[in-house]
């Protein structure tokens, strides 16, 4: 048996650990995840009513075309239903939009480090893959730009990126969409739009219109507090959506999936509440950051990313050790940095405490 030769070396994604596997491991009775950038709150009331509903119906396929949560979504962000893609989370998303675009002799254009499935599923798909690194945790759009040529056919731009959290300001992204060649699809995934507080952060949806080759990601497993659940959406042109579509398996949402993101979607004052919450959590860190002079990137996600100037996996295994499970940027491209979900305000100043005590015993900061 022979796979395909770009699959050799590939290494498949690696989730933070588990809660219950920290706990048999260092004998610790609490465990708090805040690496996979979950939301703390959950998810809303009634998304576990919707839930309940549901149960009685787990013997019939779910509607392949997600017809009730696509007029939901469509009413919401204001787009034709005919625009609208669902996937098993926007990961899945990435990966149809990969396979209907990319095989070999195409090229694709992304940052670096950026949200590995763009690259992960080019390699699949054995495409060649470029890379522009990040430049103070922003993408370089003008270096991008020069790297697209006749056989380029995706463009990845993630604002907030993953795991920088760092956002692309409007003015930067309409004269990059006016400059992308219109042979290349722009991918601009928006996993973290819910939790946006930036008064600069584009209205990108507002611009399908005049960008045809234009396509937005959007999910339900950040703030919306699904991600069990796996629901993602792209939102581009009608012929972008019907290219794209022969690439989606029949029933890839659920219907218990579907009904709960339609519940998520109805409860905007949920929402409200956790990017409020989240904009607080995110200010602790800065605070924590500038007091002991520590870099960090202004994120624009549910995550910060912060830079200790010590092995990430150091103070990966410090916090491990106190019962937090964070990211260590080693594995992300920042060998010294962590990425810390935000999480409630007890979680995140019980972090913030380890964290000082981890500085005082290193001797990079008094006691």
């Amino acid at each position: 048996m022979i796979p395909k030769q770009q699959l050799k070396g590939l290494t498949p994604y690696k989730p933070g650990k588990p809660i219950e596997e920290v706990k048999k491991e260092l004998g610790l009775k609490e465990v708090v995840k805040l690496a996979s950038n979950e939301n703390p709150y959950g998810s809303s009331q009634a998304v576990k009513e919707a839930i309940q509903k549901e149960l009685t119906q787990l013997h019939i396929y779910p509607d392949g075309y997600a017809a009730s949560l696509r007029t939901a979504v469509g009413k919401h962000l204001k787009v034709n239903e005919d625009q609208l893609v669902f996937g098993n989370g926007s990961d899945e998303v990435v990966q149809m939009i990969c396979r209907t675009y990319l095989e070999k002799g195409t090229n694709t254009v992304m940052a670096t480090p950026t949200f590995p499935q763009y690259r992960h599923n080019a390699v699949i798909e054995d495409a060649e893959i470029r890379e522009v690194p990040l430049q103070d945790g922003k993408h370089q759009l003008d270096k991008m730009l020069e790297a697209i040529d006749e056989n380029t056919r995706i463009i990845w731009v993630c604002s907030p990126n993953n795991p920088s959290g760092e956002h692309v300001p409007e003015n930067e992204l309409i004269s990059f969409l006016d400059n992308v060649p219109k042979h290349v699809l722009i991918v601009v995934d928006e996993a973290y739009k819910e939790y946006v507080t930036a008064k600069d952060f584009p209205d990108t949806l507002a611009r399908l219109n005049n960008y045809k080759n234009l396509v937005v990601l959007r999910t339900f497993s950040k703030a919306y507090g699904i991600a069990a659940l796996r629901v993602g959406f792209g939102v581009a042109n009608a012929e972008v959506v019907a290219a794209i579509e022969p690439s989606r398996e029949p029933f890839n949402t659920s219907r218990v999936a579907q009904a709960a993101a339609i519940a998520a979607l109805d409860d905007q004052e949920f929402i409200d509440m956790c990017r409020v919450e989240n904009e607080k959590g995110r200010s602790l860190y800065y605070e924590f950051c500038e007091q002991y002079n520590l870099d960090v990137y202004p994120s624009q996600g549910n995550f910060v990313l912060i830079d200790f100037g010590i092995p990430a996996d150091d103070v990966f295994n410090y916090l491990l050790k106190n019962g937090y499970i964070v990211r260590s940027g080693s594995a992300l491209g920042f060998p010294t940095s962590v990425r810390i979900t935000v999480g409630s305000e007890k979680q995140n100043k019980e972090i913030i405490k380890f964290l000082t005590q981890l500085l005082v015993e290193r001797g990079m900061v008094k006691s």
